[in-house]
């Protein structure tokens, strides 16, 4: 018999799930470790964002942003039917509500077509059908963009990774990297153990594990908090299913939406 090969992935977010499985899957001798330093996945990041399923409308087409987002939705899907998580494939507008908007809508119209993503513009009267309570000039309509619990997801690939003999601990938040010996070793208040293989997934946190190892990364992670709000019970027929402005070129954000939640 092969001799097992271990594998301490950092980080119990979607992305440290994801590679975990990965990884498991591509060979019998992988002995995989997730090390998360939370008490359950998916609490930061994987966890607290609007629950869209992207269908790559917005990238510029043959980036690796279009080709990863749109082989990952389908992907996603097929995830998620076969592990029964919610998710649901409801439909997004993106609403211009002026006319020196309209250039913009276009162009996003233009990629998501030479992404091969369905799309078509729609007048305010189909708008208002769709969604009664937006109003606009114009808006594209994108029937495959959905919502989905990202949660679940990585609820699920956490029993995935067990149910295949590997292992997620949880309060084990890693201190130090230590890539001196033979093999690297893995250090935190709890944790002390060596492996064939570390992989930082460590999200927000990934630049200061890099350095916790002793790398020096030329970049440094800022992040963007994002603030949400719930619309009131009696207000909540306001929002059928996802509605989005057209994105302001000056700033990096797809600016304040309405999304549906699972």
């Amino acid at each position: 018999m092969d001799t097992p090969i271990r594998v301490v992935v950092i980080g119990g977010g979607i992305v440290g799930l994801s590679t975990a499985r990965a990884l498991g899957e591509r060979a019998e001798r992988y002995r995989i470790t997730v090390l998360e330093k939370e008490d359950e996945v998916a609490l930061h990041q994987s966890g607290r964002n609007s629950g869209v399923l992207h269908s790559g409308v917005y990238y510029v087409p043959g980036s690796l942003k279009a080709r990863l987002c749109t082989d990952g939705l389908r992907q996603m899907v097929d995830f998620c039917l076969e592990h029964s998580v919610p998710h649901d494939i409801c439909g997004k507008v993106i609403v211009a509500t002026k006319t020196t908007e309209l250039p913009y809508l276009h162009e996003i119209q233009a990629r998501g077509e030479a992404n091969g993503v369905r799309c078509r513009l729609i007048d305010p009267e189909e708008l208002s059908r769709l969604e009664p309570a937006a109003r606009g000039v114009q808006a594209l309509h994108v029937p495959d963009a959905g919502i989905v619990d990202y949660s679940a997801v990585c609820r699920a690939q956490r029993d995935l990774l067990s149910d295949d003999g590997h292992e997620v601990a949880f309060g084990a938040e890693v201190e130090l990297v230590d890539p001196s010996g033979r093999t690297p070793r893995v250090r935190g208040e709890d944790i002390d153990m060596s492996a064939d293989a570390v992989v930082n997934c460590a999200g927000l946190h990934a630049d200061r594990i890099a350095r916790a190892s002793g790398a020096e990364p030329d970049m440094l992670i800022v992040p963007f908090r994002g603030i949400f709000y719930e619309l009131r019970e009696e207000a909540r027929d306001l929002c059928r299913n996802l509605i989005y402005p057209v994105p302001d070129p000056e700033y990096p954000f797809l600016g304040v939406h309405l999304t549906r939640r699972t």
